[in-house]
């Protein structure tokens, strides 16, 4: 028996990672799709050696690229994610989703009906249509995996446990590459530096928001709408190992410490079930981390927009998708050297201050198109 699985974003480090995994023993799984968006040379690559069937770049002068230069016989190149219907003719067995930002928001929501399983690497798509997923996933019978090394241990953790059992959630923070830097240096920051986290191997984007914080304020966010908690319910401890990645206190009074290596691979493996490969090798428990954890309190001087948790609606909401807009605007003007580090905190507090976006607090996402429509609004107002 063969696991059949897709992947959206083949081409991404959680793609990567995923194939790297299934790669030792080919013969248990079928991949039925690979996506990227401009990388037609390594999904071809990877289409070649997993032999796909079916791959989609949405790069329209990159998918001409891949058309031309394909010699993969049999091998159906889309351009966009309408051919899904196309493509399964019956329910797979397992998607990742690790396309990333508001991209793979309606990729991701699009194939859940054609799953059994999916695992979602894709944070953006759960903190602003969350409401509208669960509907999704109820419908379709389809099994919902976290893929963030947070949440996927919550999970882990919570299938022998009730999460109404949870009193307190602790998430752990690394502190990013700016942990040890002054303050007064913020002024001066090189995006080489903003964009060196001390522990993981990310992408830029998500490197420039763990500089901020502003990742692990989506991350709460995330928490709150996977484990229907309250935001009083979660809290910050920044742990510069990132070894321990979150505390559980039970309502019970246990007390879980939930830690494993600083690598991808384990979340990503487990999230295969009885097909994960058992062949990986990991490192033994780490004391001298255990002894030192090193936790803290953020410092809300340093990181102000951890303070945005305090302004949040309890409710699912369409402000949600100005944060996560506004945040990846702000960002990318960042990394292409339009505006500095400090710019980028001082406009983001200005923008979800506007009355014009406050009142999205009020209003909750009812179909996609809600949340693809106010993302191009900010894009205009902000670019």
């Amino acid at each position: 028996m063969k696991l059949n699985l897709a992947i959206l974003g083949s081409t991404g480090s959680i793609g990567k990672s995923l194939l790297n995994i299934i790669s030792n023993d080919k013969k248990k799984f079928n991949i039925s799709l690979l996506t990227a968006n401009s990388n037609y040379q390594l999904i071809l690559e990877q289409a070649k050696k997993f032999n796909v069937k079916n791959i989609i770049i949405t790069d329209k002068k990159c998918f001409d690229l891949a058309r031309s230069k394909n010699k993969i016989k049999n091998l159906n190149i889309f351009n966009n994610f309408q051919n899904l219907e196309k493509i399964f003719k019956k329910k797979i067995d397992y998607v990742m989703s690790s396309i990333v930002g508001l991209d793979g928001l309606v990729p991701t929501f699009k194939i859940i009906k054609h799953t059994n399983k999916i695992a979602i690497a894709n944070k953006e798509s759960i903190i602003c249509a969350w409401n509208l997923f669960k509907k999704e996933l109820k419908k379709n019978n389809t099994e919902f995996i976290p893929v963030d090394s947070e949440h996927f241990s919550i999970w882990h953790t919570l299938r022998n446990n009730s999460k109404d059992n949870i009193e307190k959630l602790y998430l752990t923070a690394s502190g990013g590459p700016l942990l040890k830097v002054p303050i007064k240096k913020f002024k001066n920051l090189k995006i080489s530096k903003i964009i060196k986290h001390p522990n993981w191997q990310m992408g830029a984007k998500i490197s420039v928001d763990s500089a901020t914080m502003m990742n692990k304020v989506f991350e709460v966010i995330e928490a709150k709408k996977i484990f229907d908690l309250k935001y009083n319910q979660i809290s910050i401890f920044v742990h510069p190992h990132s070894y321990l990645h979150a505390i559980l206190k039970f309502k019970d009074g246990m007390i879980n410490f939930i830690a494993h290596e600083t690598t991808m691979e384990i979340p990503i493996n487990n999230t295969l079930g009885k097909f994960k490969n058992d062949q990986i090798k990991f490192k033994k428990i780490d004391v001298n981390k255990l002894n030192n954890l090193q936790l803290s309190e953020i410092d809300k001087k340093k990181f102000p927009v951890v303070n945005m948790l305090n302004n949040l609606p309890a409710n699912d909401s369409l402000f949600e998708t100005v944060l996560v807009s506004a945040n990846d605007c702000l960002v990318n003007l960042l990394l292409n050297n339009k505006i500095t580090y400090l710019e980028l905190i001082e406009k983001l507090f200005k923008i979800v201050s506007k009355k014009e976006f406050i009142k999205y607090k009020f209003i909750e996402p009812k179909k996609i198109t809600d949340i693809l429509n106010l993302n191009k609004i900010l894009k205009s107002k902000i670019i």
